[in-house]
């Protein structure tokens, strides 16, 4: 009996790997359909009558919501789960980019962007469920190949949002399009995230670190903590009130009660549960992460974020300025660094594999490089300088990105994934908003300007790497023993 339940074991990996591949597409479309939308928003901005300081305060709208959702709503898929906090976010971003589809008038435009700027979370949640479905060896993986889809979508977009703008109404048939993608990713239509086998990606993944020779005694545990983890969710999704008691009988050993009783702590609660019910379990979660010992990757997050930002903030400009090229040709640089910034994600696999899963050291190595290959960029003598450049940050900042969520993820635990990921994108937003105005101040004294701050900020984050890996190594050592 304990071998057909092992046999059941080995074979759901298998499985997965079909829900894996579902939210690789939902990641694609929802690029696809915003990177149809976002080259188009100013223009229309300024086709409604918007001065452009009306039409700044308008474009900010967006990253000041994101600020402080993110956070929120990532903790909100913790406690709700997964399957509707992601249906819930795709709904009603489909509902404002169709908002924005009928904007004739700056009033209705900014009432379309307050859903979007709340809701558009699916990104981050599809992170937190592909987190839920494989083990920590296996994460930068996957995670590299769904931001690599996910860059696709963004690289393929602009190309059909500007074939549809040169139509008569061009921008709002785009915006319904768009509208149209994200109800489709959310199940209406052919149906993706609805039409997930959801039963099976509750299951927890087995570690790929595990022992290979595991007793049958053992196998029968880990149907154990199994059976009594799908029964805890179905009991959550199917808005059952029944006790489970056969799940947590006296027979469980002592490790899977306390993984149970861990469950139950973080509060996880139905969807349907009332409101002031789910907003304690979020506070809960967002005060455990916020009093963490995780603020220096939040700072390293904040730095590096800042530093890449400032990078290409005023990249056209500087281009024509230093080297006299054309928005056209500077247009196909970005391109083709954006480019394989996308196929970088598939290098994440191999070169977390090549540093055996050292992701601190792939990080301060990744980190090195980006300040190194900045200052190139602020220094080129030649425009082949800054090719050169191109080529290689966008690898080492795809590696750099996956590497530091994969962080956030090892120190603060998979439980709260949502949480972490959220509270990333949060940082990310601020950096959204001061590298702006940090690139308008450097720019006032040079064209280099913001890439040298940008200089500046990428090694504070290496010292700042340096300074506290160290700590992280003797508190990992700690744990094991």
């Amino acid at each position: 009996m304990n071998n057909v339940k092992c046999s059941i074991l080995d074979q759901l990996p298998r499985r997965r790997t079909r829900i894996i591949q579902c939210v690789y597409v939902v990641g694609f479309m929802d690029l696809f359909g915003v990177s149809m939308i976002i080259p188009l928003l100013s223009h229309h901005v300024k086709d409604l009558g918007a001065s452009p300081t009306v039409a700044g305060l308008v474009g900010s709208t967006y990253g000041i919501l994101q600020l402080f959702s993110s956070t929120i709503v990532g903790s909100w898929s913790d406690v709700v789960g997964r399957r509707y906090s992601l249906l819930t976010c795709l709904l009603l971003s489909a509902l404002g980019y169709g908002l924005l589809g009928m904007s004739t008038s700056i009033t209705l435009f900014v009432l379309a962007r307050i859903p979007v700027g709340l809701f558009k979370h699916s990104l981050s949640i599809c992170r937190a469920l592909l987190s839920d479905l494989v083990s920590e060896a296996e994460r930068p993986l996957v995670m590299g190949h769904f931001n690599a889809a996910s860059s696709v979508g963004f690289i393929l977009g602009p190309v059909v949002g500007g074939y549809l703008t040169e139509h008569e109404g061009g921008f709002y048939t785009s915006s319904f399009t768009c509208s149209a993608i994200f109800l489709v990713n959310a199940g209406f239509g052919p149906g993706l995230v609805w039409m997930l086998p959801w039963s099976e990606a509750l299951t927890p993944p087995t570690d790929a670190n595990s022992n290979s020779s595991i007793s049958k005694a053992s196998c029968h545990s880990n149907h154990i903590a199994v059976t009594e983890q799908n029964c805890y969710h179905r009991n959550v999704n199917n808005h059952t009130t029944g006790p489970v008691k056969a799940a947590k009988g006296p027979a469980a050993p002592g490790k899977n009660r306390q993984s149970w009783s861990w469950d139950q702590d973080w509060g996880q609660v139905s969807l349907f549960q009332p409101a002031w019910r789910q907003l304690s379990s979020v506070g809960a979660k967002i005060r455990t992460v916020a009093s963490s010992d995780m603020w220096d990757l939040f700072l390293m997050r904040l730095f590096m974020a800042v530093s890449i930002m400032l990078y290409y903030s005023n990249f056209s400009l500087a281009m024509e300025e230093r080297f006299l090229l054309k928005p056209k040709t500077t247009g196909y640089l970005i391109s083709y660094s954006s480019t394989l910034g996308a196929l970088a994600g598939f290098l994440v696999g191999p070169v977390t594999r090549l540093y055996r899963n050292d992701m601190a050291s792939l990080l301060l190595h990744s980190t090195v490089l980006t300040c190194g290959l900045i200052l190139l960029y602020a220094a080129a003598p030649t425009v082949w300088h800054v090719v050169l450049s191109s080529t290689f940050i966008a690898i080492s900042t795809t590696i750099g990105r996956t590497c530091i969520t994969d962080l956030e993820l090892q120190r603060g635990g998979a439980r709260a994934s949502g949480t972490l990921i959220g509270a990333g994108q949060s940082v990310t937003a601020v950096g959204r908003v001061l590298a702006p105005l940090l690139s308008g101040l450097a720019q006032e004294f040079s064209p280099c300007g913001p890439p040298s701050l940008g200089v500046g900020l990428a090694m504070a984050a290496v010292a700042l790497l340096t300074v506290r890996m160290p700590k992280w190594d003797s508190r990992g050592k700690g744990e094991k023993a």
